[in-house]
């Protein structure tokens, strides 16, 4: 099953979290939490985030953006 666009969910291949952008062929395109580079994650290698994984990332991002790392 793939996952809607929108959704949060960890490529458990790489173990980031990102945000469902679409589907092409038979990939799911996922960006990471807060923009940058998208890739492509096989659907078997998608769960959903869970609101814990979801909060972490929330957190780093904003914790990177403190910082001035991202835009």
């Amino acid at each position: 099953m793939k996952p809607p666009i929108g959704a949060y969910v960890v490529d458990t291949r790489s173990g980031r979290i990102g945000v469902v952008m679409g589907h092409e062929g038979p990939y799911v395109q996922l960006r990471p939490y807060g923009g940058g580079k998208e890739w492509d994650a096989e659907p078997a290698s998608v769960r959903t985030a869970t609101p814990a994984e979801r909060l972490r990332a929330a957190t780093a991002y904003a914790n990177a953006r403190s910082r001035g790392e991202v835009p």
